[in-house]
């Protein structure tokens, strides 16, 4: 049965109808329809009517208190504005329930015709690239995909998400029920697109954990592979790296890099500095009032009142330093401050706030543009985030034995220091990049950031990584760094709470928040992070400095499987 469209009722003379290539479209009534005005317009003219009477009457009923005037006692002026609260009132308690009336209208149309259709108002005449427009049928290569059984109390709600007349974003409060509500988006998705997303998994989830925290909306989940990397040896104790990933080689190569790593005695690691930020954009009449700003905000005889306001938003947040830089007239204000075990965005900007509203005492002319003015900076590469940190800065570092390159890397000390002048530094110099020096960090940042709930947006900043290899002991060892000045993880909050992403932090023994000191865990992760990427580029390089990346990424990256046929089968 084809489930994108049911066909529709014959055609009738009405000029709320319209036909093309013989299919006909209903337009429902709305409730709304019976107002002389638009919506909207009709809206404000009663809240605005309601607001405005209501505090015309109680200044007048103030004034009369004031001077011992029986309440009682009306003018006209005040009979009609007592008539125009209780009109406006009696409007705008109808106005809740135009949805619901609209809803029965959608429903009782719906049982009425035995059809399920659009309405007009969700028709657009340029479908989006790639889809199609409403109303034809649909390419030839989209095969129509068969209804699954859906119980009879929720084909109702099916029908009702489709039409318009429940929003898909309410199902979850409409029906207390997480899967469900997700089940029947995603029937109703099907319907809609005539696409399906079958091999989109929506069994085995818990969907209750991501309300309200994690993903709105939610019709399944993505499947991603977790390979483990290890054992890394690093400061002394053993890590299984968990890696989520569908690049083919990359667990590999990590895996020799911590191998290489291991058996020359480990690495070790440094976290020099710890400190989310957040920058607010604020503006002022001239550029001397906004250089005021600077200078009392840098003063160091005002941190310390600055620190008080700004850390009672959390008792882990603690202020450390504000740096402030003009454009003009306008201000931007670079807080930084420690957050526990939190990768800490909301905690930072929660402190800011407090600061911005303190300041107001001192500058009533300061206009807030904005919590964030890009400053920060948050998911971009900046040169600001490469010289100053942000969230975790880590220097790791380890020797490998001359031996050990040639049996395990399967190349020499000479290739490994040649070439990553030339690739990481030199390269990346003439490309002109920003906190690209090394040979791919991002890959190992990206894995692990998915596999431990971290934002996977926040691997822009997070990647920046320069990687340093010299010959040492004559030539015959080779010493390999890489520093990260910007890891911004957390093991408490987001994504870390969800089922997978907890046990792939418990797998590190970093899970949730430390009970020894705050911010301990969160700080291990960032140098378990900065040791798998010193793991991987090691690999990499040698695999480049071998000839062998080519070869390695034929055999591992790439699948002789038939998937042509295949389907995943949910059950």
């Amino acid at each position: 049965m084809d489930i994108r469209r049911r066909p529709p009722k014959p055609p009738v003379n009405n000029p709320n109808r319209f036909s093309k290539d013989d299919r006909t479209t209903t337009i429902a009534p709305k409730a709304s329809d019976a107002l002389p005005l638009p919506l909207y317009l009709t809206n404000a003219v009663f809240f605005t009517l309601f607001f405005s009477v209501a505090y015309y009457l109680l200044h007048r009923w103030r004034d009369k208190i004031r001077y011992n005037t029986p309440l009682h006692v009306v003018t006209v002026t005040e009979l009609a504005a007592l008539l125009a609260l209780i009109a406006s009132f009696i409007y705008l308690l109808g106005f809740f329930g135009i949805d619901f009336v609209q809803t029965f209208i959608s429903r009782a149309d719906t049982n009425d015709n035995d059809t399920n259709e659009f309405d007009d108002h969700r028709l657009v005449t340029c479908p989006p690239r790639g889809g199609r427009r409403l109303g034809t049928d649909p390419p030839s290569q989209i095969v129509s995909v068969a209804k699954s059984p859906v119980p009879e109390e929720d084909e109702e709600i099916v029908k009702s998400v489709i039409n318009g007349g429940i929003p898909s974003y309410s199902l979850e409060s409409r029906l207390g029920d997480c899967k469900r509500a997700a089940a029947i988006r995603r029937e109703a998705l099907q319907r809609i697109t005539g696409r399906s997303i079958e091999g989109l998994p929506l069994e085995g989830f818990d969907y209750e954990s991501i309300l309200g925290q994690c993903c709105e909306m939610p019709v399944g989940y993505v499947q991603i592979p977790v390979g483990i990397a290890g054992p890394l040896l690093l400061d002394g104790y053993e890590y299984s790296v968990p890696m989520a990933t569908t690049e083919g080689c990359l667990v590999a190569s990590t895996n020799r890099g911590c191998k290489a790593m291991y058996v020359s005695g480990g690495a070790t690691s440094t976290v020099v500095k710890d400190g989310m930020t957040r920058a607010p954009v604020v503006r002022f009449a001239s550029a001397r009032r906004a250089s005021e700003l600077k200078f009392f905000l840098e003063d160091p005889e005002n941190f310390d009142t600055l620190a008080v306001v700004f850390n009672r938003s959390s008792r882990f947040a603690r202020l450390q330093s504000v740096k402030c830089t003009l454009a003009g007239k306008n201000a931007y204000v670079r807080f930084s401050c420690s957050t526990g075990d939190a990768m800490g965005m909301n905690m930072v900007s929660k402190g800011v706030q407090n600061v911005l509203e303190f300041l107001t005492d001192d500058f009533p002319d300061m206009d807030v543009i904005g919590i964030s003015g890009n400053f920060c900076s948050d998911k971009k590469p900046a040169a600001v985030n490469w010289i100053e940190g942000r969230g975790k800065s880590v220097v790791c570092e380890a020797v490998i034995r001359g031996e050990i390159v040639n049996k395990v890397l399967k190349t020499s000390v000479a290739a490994l220091v040649e070439l990553n002048m030339l690739k990481n530094l030199t390269g990346s110099a003439v490309a002109g990049s920003l906190g690209g020096f090394n040979a791919h960090a991002s890959n190992i940042v990206s894995a692990v950031f998915i596999a431990t709930g971290q934002d996977p947006a926040q691997n822009v900043e997070s990647s920046q990584c320069i990687t340093m290899m010299e010959a040492i002991n004559d030539g015959k060892d080779i010493h390999v760094s890489v520093t990260m000045p910007s890891i911004e993880v957390g093991t408490v909050g987001g994504g870390t709470q969800l089922a997978s992403q907890s046990a792939c932090l418990n797998l590190l023994g970093v899970k949730g928040a430390s009970t020894e000191s705050p911010g301990m865990n969160s700080r291990r992760l960032a140098t378990i992070v900065a040791g798998a990427v010193l793991a991987g580029e090691l690999s990499l390089m040698s695999a480049i400095a071998a000839g062998q990346l080519v070869k390695s990424h034929m055999k591992y990256n790439r699948s002789n499987r038939d998937i042509s046929g295949a389907m995943t089968v949910t059950t």
